[in-house]
């Protein structure tokens, strides 16, 4: 159920919480900056990258710790506390934990390789399987799911887990492969949480509103030129954390249009990889995710960002109507 019905005292509620987290995560990324320089826990390029990228080697990453703290103190001050809130915390968290050790082993070996790819979707697949198991049986939609333009939920019977589980693992990654552009993940992050604050309900809505503000406050260190990154962090922490929230929300079918950008960042490097090896070797992009494909046509960072910004906006204005 969505709450285009929100009181003035729902409202003042999801803005306080917004506020608190921008605060605190504004606070935090600006003490976090000299911190992490101080042990040299800095971003090191992929050499596979574009050429402009290079540059952005020895700024400092992790910062996603700031945008996780800020969210779960504004949780904290507004006495969230309740089952579900409980489920969505531990999935933002976890997964957050998952991207830091991915960045720390980055760091330590002063490379763009983290953990290795099977291990890492296998970690996702865990506790996402985890958290639908968990939501299956506590949820009072059941199995059931909520699609867009039919009345009922429709019940998933048994394949209400694997689908679960794919759509969160889906949505960490996308969330993930967006996180390439100076402003780019916290930045659309920003409006696609506050979308779901103010159309959803209960501790699902209250977390994406401190979400939103948790990226908020990231931002103005994190946009063009980048005085830190959110590394892993940061962005498996905001994907699980959307993922969680629309699953408890019930929403999830909600989410490849409101987050599009996302979609469309993980099926740009699908059609890139298949077509590399389906047709010898060619490329539909000229490089993936897709906002490197504008950057490698002479886009500016900042014009990529801005307009990739502009289409989140617009679709999740869509989105109201398939609610």
């Amino acid at each position: 159920m969505t709450r285009f019905d929100m009181s003035l005292e729902d409202a003042i509620s999801i803005l306080s919480i917004l506020a608190t987290a921008f605060i605190v995560s504004l606070i935090l990324t600006w003490m976090l900056i000299p911190f992490l320089s101080g042990f040299n826990v800095r971003q090191t390029a992929r050499e596979e990258g574009p050429a402009s990228h290079i540059k952005k080697s020895g700024t400092p990453t992790m910062g996603g710790a700031a945008i996780i703290l800020g969210v779960v103190f504004a949780y904290a001050a507004f006495n969230y506390i309740s089952e579900e809130a409980a489920v969505v915390l531990t999935a933002f968290v976890a997964f957050g934990a998952l991207g830091f050790c991915d960045d720390y082993v980055k760091v330590k070996n002063k490379r763009n390789l983290g953990l290795t790819a099977r291990w890492k979707i296998a970690s996702q697949v865990l506790l996402a399987a985890g958290l639908a198991w968990y939501q299956s049986g506590v949820s009072e939609y059941g199995t059931r799911v909520k699609i867009p333009f039919i009345t009922e939920p429709v019940d998933f019977h048994m394949f209400y887990i694997p689908f679960i589980t794919i759509f969160i693992v889906a949505v960490v990654n996308s969330v993930n492969l967006t996180d390439g552009l100076d402003g780019l993940a916290s930045g659309v992050t920003v409006i696609v949480s506050f979308f779901f604050a103010a159309t959803g309900a209960g501790a699902g809505a209250a977390f994406c509103a401190a979400l939103a503000g948790g990226c908020l406050g990231f931002l103005p260190f994190n946009r063009n030129p980048a005085k830190i990154f959110m590394g892993d962090t940061g962005s498996l922490a905001l994907g699980g954390g959307l993922a969680a929230a629309a699953v408890v929300m019930n929403m999830e079918l909600i989410m490849p249009v409101a987050g599009g950008i996302y979609a469309a960042e993980a099926f740009s490097v699908i059609v890139q990889v298949a077509s590399y090896k389906l047709r010898g070797g060619k490329r539909v992009f000229l490089m993936a995710p897709l906002h490197h494909h504008f950057e490698c046509r002479g886009w500016p960072e900042r014009k990529v960002t801005g307009v990739f910004c502009c289409v989140a906006a617009a679709l999740c204005a869509l989105s109201f109507f398939l609610l």
